[in-house]
């Protein structure tokens, strides 16, 4: 469940669903004006009268496919000089023509942060916190005007902390107040984020910073990335185990958090230490910043309502490497 702190406005979860618009005309044509059989000619009895046909319907179908796209090279430098020409679309094996290209997009970002505070966080949680009150005055201070955060906990249940603003102080005030208890319903968390902003306009990014696997939640891994897709989420788990040895690690649970991360566009950070966790904020902020925007509407492929498209990239210069979420659900 999603439950609000009592001085917060209220929030509906919202359903996720693509943009998706039909335009129908039918053109209607007017009956002559009949003459009564009376005075008809014989000429006119005898004409044979062509039969009544059914009146053309032409449907447009309007489906645009949005993907947020990094690449690297091979020393994982960020490549920010590619062309529209670079990139090759494939949806379900059928080569597709970029229609939106945009290179370092400045698309507004609805960036949902997401902090565990179940019990097996309660020692470390104020590393956790001192870092998301650095990153969220980096994310709002630089870039579009119109980027916006908002800060939930989840431990056994998620709680909407500070609603979507640029207000880094309602956000301090929410993180001073966080503490550990419980267990760890990620996927719900994953879930409910997700509802939440596939109604927003541009970006959808979602941060979680967490100490690893899933306890308590009543949705399944396979919910969580389904909703995280069908609201074009990228995540960026940061997995906060600052333990060497694999002893007392979900390590489970930090491959499902890499298998969400890499089908949704994002990629998994595993900071060793407290010390490099700033690191890991700054390299998500560096990468928002620098994101290609492509964009197709599908063609030369069957309708599959509801149901998942493959979608791969391809790059003409072998030596890079490209991070995009690895599919679409069609409305």
């Amino acid at each position: 469940m999603l439950s609000r702190k009592p001085a917060l406005p209220g929030l509906t979860i919202l359903i996720a669903a693509q943009c998706l618009a039909a335009v129908q005309w039918t053109p209607v044509n007017p009956a002559p004006p009949q003459t009564p059989a009376s005075q008809q000619s014989p000429a006119q009895t005898a004409r044979p009268q062509p039969a009544p046909s059914s009146p053309p319907v032409f449907s447009v179908k309007v489906n645009l496919v949005r993907l947020l796209v990094s690449v690297r090279d091979r020393e994982g430098v960020l490549r920010t000089n590619l062309d529209k020409q670079d990139f090759e679309i494939l949806d379900n094996g059928v080569p597709q023509e970029l229609a939106v290209f945009e290179r370092n997009t400045s698309l507004p970002l609805s960036v949902a942060i997401l902090v565990d505070t179940s019990g097996s966080t309660q020692i470390d949680l104020r590393y956790e916190v001192d870092s998301v009150m650095k990153f969220i005055p980096a994310l709002v201070g630089a870039g579009n005007p119109e980027d916006t955060f908002a800060l939930f906990s989840f431990n056994y249940r998620t709680s909407l902390e500070a609603d979507f603003s640029r207000n880094p102080r309602k956000a301090e005030r929410a993180l001073h107040g966080l503490h550990g208890e419980g267990g760890t319903s990620l996927y719900d968390a994953i879930y409910l984020a997700s509802d939440v902003l596939a109604r927003r306009e541009g970006r959808h990014v979602m941060v979680v910073v967490t100490d690893g696997g899933d306890t308590t939640s009543y949705k399944r891994y396979e919910d969580a990335l389904s909703a995280a897709q069908r609201a074009d989420v990228v995540l960026y788990p940061v997995v906060v185990v600052p333990i060497e040895s694999d002893a007392g690690r979900n390590l489970g649970g930090e491959h499902a958090l890499a298998t969400l991360a890499a089908s949704t566009g994002g990629r998994i950070f595993n900071p060793d230490s407290f010390e490099l966790l700033d690191q890991a904020f700054s390299e998500i902020l560096q990468e928002l910043r620098t994101q290609y925007l492509l964009g197709f509407y599908p063609r030369g492929i069957p309708e599959q309502p509801r149901l998942f498209h493959s979608v791969k990239i391809k790059l003409h210069d072998p030596s890079l490497r490209v991070t995009a979420r690895t599919g679409y659900y069609e409305p």
